[in-house]
């Protein structure tokens, strides 16, 4: 099978206090499509620069970034936010506060396309985000509501949603959990797993939470100090207990 993203011996390297530092250092990894691989590692392991070298929010210092077979690697982050999405960890990150739900969305619609001056005809699009909103409890009749006046997980719930109305090639989940309460980030993960089952899109979820680690995913990858030590295919993972993890931190 052709691999959906590839990474080919990336190394991102910053100076700092007169000495060269590699904050990745050489990684190598294939990821297929349909593929949902979690990503755990302690603070510094290198989690965030390698969601920035993907996405094209940071260049890359040396090596090859494929997608589709396709070399990305020079492209910009706004050509990639064609094929690629991200939900960050902080609720009002991604979205516009003085916008409706139902505008921010219809600026999701848009995401990639080239900035020109149209009609906006967000009555066209109404039905179809409601039907959207309809899947998710919290969301559920709040076309109209002003972000601003969303909570913090309705917010994220509407950033996720953004993040999946044009079904990205690849989704990207930067601790997207991690500011909520308990309760919530439970049903949020619960839906987003749902959702990336039952719209076959492939993910990476950076997260801290040991329990989500062990329970979503096909694939579960450790990071330490900018490389790839391990990588657990299903079965693999399916054996993995709470304390072979916390060896890593």
């Amino acid at each position: 099978m052709q691999p959906l993203l590839e990474l080919n011996n990336v190394t991102k390297t910053i100076y700092n206090q007169n000495e060269d530092i590699n904050i990745l250092n050489g990684v190598s990894l294939k990821i297929y499509p349909e593929d949902f691989i979690v990503i755990l590692g302690t603070n510094g392991a290198g989690k965030s620069t390698l969601f920035d070298s993907i996405t094209g929010a940071l260049n890359i210092t040396s090596g090859k970034i494929l997608l589709n077979n396709v070399d990305i690697t020079s492209k910009n982050l706004n050509t990639r936010s064609k094929y690629i999405s991200r939900v960050y960890q902080d609720p009002k990150f991604g979205t516009s506060p003085r916008m409706t739900v139902a505008e921010n969305l219809l600026l999701a619609k848009r995401r990639g396309l080239k900035r020109r001056l149209i009609f906006r005809n967000l009555k066209k699009h109404l039905p179809e985000f409601d039907e959207r909103l309809s899947e998710f409890k919290t969301l559920d009749n709040r076309l109209n509501t002003f972000t601003n006046k969303l909570s913090g997980g309705q917010r994220q719930t509407l950033s996720f949603l953004m993040s999946i109305i044009q079904k990205p090639d690849l989704l990207m989940l930067d601790e997207h959990t991690a500011a909520l309460d308990p309760q919530t980030s439970h049903e949020l993960m619960e839906k987003t797993d749902e959702v990336i089952k039952k719209e076959k899109l492939t993910c990476m979820m950076v997260t801290h939470n040991l329990e989500d680690a062990m329970k979503y995913g096909n694939r579960l990858i450790i990071l330490q100090h900018g490389q790839i030590i391990s990588d657990f295919n299903s079965e693999e993972k399916a054996q993995l207990k709470e304390k072979d993890l916390l060896k890593y931190f």
